[in-house]
């Protein structure tokens, strides 16, 4: 082997395995062209599965079974592996197990039948309306630069826009007499957003009183006639640029690694809370299926309780 897949295994003893697991890295540097950090990668993986085996007195891929590979995958769990890891591990597995039986080191693939983890759903993260309102009511200046980070951020969780159908923004996009926003989302999807109280107001100072201000210095001309919001020299903002806006205004507030999805979770997440309809909230935030839009009903259980508790005419009687 060479120096790095060496290295990749030394601290685990793969006895038998050594010459297949050479042969099946070879493949992925040469025949798949992958780096040599996704090489070590999948070699670091692999070896632990494969010392695995190797403990447990299997000698040979030909005598793997797919009740081997199962008891690996309990192993991960008993050692706390995290399900994207597990998920990883039985992908690097399932790849070596084809090149076996497509080189004929092997007769059978005892992976193809092991389907991949099941990732644990992600619940959105959101901030509470406090946190929204400490974040949006902070100083934000006067100049056009102020002005335009403020609207920036009032359209982010106003709206419930990603952060790159927000850089597209045309003026075209806004119909300033119906109170909406055309947005063009995920694979070209058009979708008609309101836009409405303190996100409107702002964003109409910012064109106003800032955005004719966004331009090279004597170089007005120069600036991108349809985008909505600009850079210093007149240009569309890029996705980078706005992350970097959102980021700075939340450490002001406390609020470490904001991120512009957080804005549009909270947007969300807010209105559920307030008792907005789902099929209509999919519509606002643009999901084709309502599944994705469904996982915010699961953000706060407390709300839900609450609600009940309320509403319901027998939820406070005790028997």
């Amino acid at each position: 082997m060479d120096g790095r897949q060496s290295k990749t295994k030394s601290h685990v003893d793969i006895g038998p395995f050594e010459d297949d697991l050479e042969e099946y890295l070879t493949f992925l540097t040469v025949e798949r062209g992958l780096s040599n950090a996704s090489v070590e990668a999948y070699g670091h993986d692999l070896c632990d599965y494969l010392g695995f085996l190797n403990k447990a007195g299997v000698d040979s891929v030909d005598d793997i079974e797919r009740e081997d590979i199962v008891g690996y995958m309990e192993d991960l769990r008993i050692r706390a592996f995290a399900s994207s890891s597990i998920e990883r591990h039985v992908a690097a597995i399932k790849g070596f197990h084809r090149f076996c039986v497509r080189e004929g080191l092997s007769k059978a693939d005892p992976a193809a039948s092991i389907p991949l983890p099941k990732k644990p759903e992600r619940l959105p993260e959101s901030i509470s309306i406090e946190q929204i309102a400490s974040l949006l009511d902070q100083p934000f200046g006067d100049d056009a630069s102020g002005l335009r980070d403020r609207a920036i951020l009032e359209i982010l969780y106003g709206c419930g826009l990603r952060v790159s159908e927000l850089c597209s923004l045309d003026f075209a996009n806004l119909l300033f007499d119906d109170e909406l926003i055309r947005v063009r989302g995920k694979g070209g999807k058009e979708r008609l957003v309101p836009f409405l109280g303190s996100a409107r107001r702002v964003l109409e100072k910012y064109l106003q009183q800032g955005r004719p201000d966004l331009h090279p210095k004597g170089k007005a001309a120069a600036q991108d006639p349809d985008a909505i919001f600009l850079n210093t020299r007149g240009g569309r903002l890029t996705r980078r640029s706005v992350c970097k806006i959102v980021e700075r205004y939340g450490r002001n507030v406390g609020l470490e690694g904001l991120h512009p999805h957080t804005l549009r979770h909270s947007f969300a997440t807010h209105l559920l809370e307030g008792g907005a309809d789902l099929r209509i909230l999919q519509e606002m935030l643009g999901h084709s299926d309502i599944s994705t839009t469904q996982i915010y009903t699961h953000v706060d259980r407390s709300h839900i309780r609450e609600e009940y508790l309320s509403t319901h005419p027998r939820a406070k009687l005790r028997s």
